[in-house]
C-alpha cells in the first residue's frame, strides 16, 4: 500500500504523517536515550472514531460544550508522539527527540517517569473492540522505522500503557493483538 511505503523519519519527524504540533511536551534530559515504545489507545468522545477531538485534546483546544466527558478531561495537559487513526492515517504531535506527555505516573524495569525515555503511539480505539488491519500495518511500518532510527528500541522494550502503569491504565486493551504485532516486527 503506497500510504505505508511513503513514511520515513527525518529530523525526528515522520515524513508522511500529518503534523499537528502540541504544546504539551518538554525537552529530554541530555542523558535520556529513547529505549521504550509505549502503545496506547484513545477515542474521543469515548467509543467514537474519526473525529478531530483527539487532536483538539492534545493541543489544549477541546470544546468542553461538545460532549459532557470533555469537561472532565479538558484540564489535562497530555500528548503523544503519534496517533494512528482507524483508516491508518498518522498524525504527529511531538518530535521523537522531545518528551511527549503520554505515560503519566509510570515505571519500567525500575525506572520511573517513562516519558523521559519513551516514544508514545496512540491507536484510535478502545479496550472493547478490535483494531483495524490498516492500523496494524501502519504501526508495524512506523515501529520498524523507529527501531532503525533509535537502536535501543528492541522488541523487549515495546509495551502497553497497562504494562508501565498497571492498575491505573488498561490500554491498549485486550483486543490489541500483541502476538500479531510483535511477530510482524521480526
Amino acid at each position: 500500500m503506497t500510504l505505508i511505503m511513503e513514511f520515513r523519519i527525518k529530523n525526528h519527524l515522520l515524513d508522511g504523517a500529518i503534523h499537528c504540533p502540541s504544546p504539551n511536551w518538554s525537552e529530554r534530559e541530555s542523558g535520556d536515550i529513547v529505549d521504550l515504545l509505549v502503545i496506547h489507545n484513545i477515542s474521543l468522545p469515548p467509543g467514537e472514531f474519526e473525529t478531530d477531538c483527539i487532536a483538539h485534546f492534545f493541543c489544549n483546544e477541546l470544546d468542553t460544550d461538545a460532549h459532557p466527558y470533555f469537561a472532565e478531561i479538558a484540564h489535562l495537559k497530555v500528548s503523544s508522539h503519534l496517533l494512528i487513526n482507524r483508516s491508518g492515517s498518522v498524525t504527529q504531535f511531538v518530535p521523537f527527540d522531545k518528551k511527549a506527555w503520554h505515560a503519566g505516573e509510570s515505571s519500567f524495569n525500575g525506572r520511573t517517569n517513562c516519558n523521559d525515555f519513551s516514544i508514545g503511539i496512540e491507536l484510535e480505539g478502545t479496550d472493547f473492540e478490535k483494531f483495524t488491519d490498516l492500523q496494524y500495518e501502519v504501526l508495524r511500518t512506523v515501529s520498524k522505522l523507529l527501531m532503525r532510527e533509535y537502536p535501543n528500541l528492541v522488541l523487549e522494550r515495546i509495551v502497553g500503557h497497562s504494562d508501565i502503569a498497571p492498575g491505573r491504565k488498561t490500554d491498549p486493551g485486550p483486543f490489541f493483538d500483541w502476538e500479531k504485532y510483535l511477530k510482524s516486527l521480526k
